[in-house]
């Protein structure tokens, strides 16, 4: 089966449960993703199927789909209509799949945890206080060491700094996965799974949810 599903973030609220205690929860617009192609290993080397989303505008005077050429011709060649995002998800038998299939959020009724996939939030360069929580030097003004990272090796031996060492850098953009979340809420009318806590990324980043 295909255990995973994408969709938008579109923010957090709070809810209340059975026992009326308030539930943080963050929304999940799933769309019902369309089959928009299926590799095996006799055509691809591994089994697969490739999940599209999204809706993609028409230009209003050849009312051709707003895709360059290449997309085009991927989405002639197997026959559906463009869409605007596509990800793949492994499957054990791609063959029990076809074109035009959906996976909608339906099939995460029974599912209890899953694991959430999304982009966090870029925070531009930032440096180890920041980056990495380090405690920095003293506040007051007679102090010349603030927020410096401080020493990073030594001077003759081994002469240079080594692999790995908290400096400042670029802070976010980076993949991030949160596992065994709870599913609170299924909503099949509006496509929506209601997760308790927090994932990564802002409103409206994709994320995958995936069967825990």
């Amino acid at each position: 089966m295909i255990n995973a599903i994408y969709g938008k973030k579109i923010g957090m609220t709070q809810i209340f449960g059975e026992d009326d205690r308030v539930i943080p929860v963050t929304v999940i617009q799933a769309e019902p993703n369309k089959v928009c192609q299926v590799k095996t290993k006799a055509t691809d080397g591994y089994e697969a199927v490739q999940l599209g989303f999204g809706v993609v505008r028409k230009f209003k005077k050849s009312g051709e789909y707003r895709v360059n050429k290449p997309m085009a011709g991927h989405f002639a060649k197997q026959g559906t209509d463009p869409v605007r995002y596509l990800r793949e998800v492994r499957v054990e038998n791609a063959s029990e799949y076809k074109v035009g299939d959906e996976q909608t959020v339906a099939a995460f009724g029974e599912t209890k945890k899953v694991d959430v996939m999304g982009r966090s939030k870029g925070k531009g360069f930032a440096g180890v206080m920041k980056r990495y929580g380090h405690h920095g030097g003293p506040g007051g003004h007679g102090s010349h060491f603030h927020r410096a990272p401080g020493s990073v090796g030594q001077c003759a031996t081994p002469s240079r700094v080594f692999k790995g060492l908290k400096l400042p850098g670029h802070m976010g953009c980076e993949t991030v996965t949160v596992r065994n979340l709870e599913v609170v809420r299924i909503d099949e009318e509006q496509n929506l799974i209601l997760v308790r806590g927090a994932i990564p990324g802002g409103k409206n980043g994709i994320v995958r949810v995936r069967m825990a």
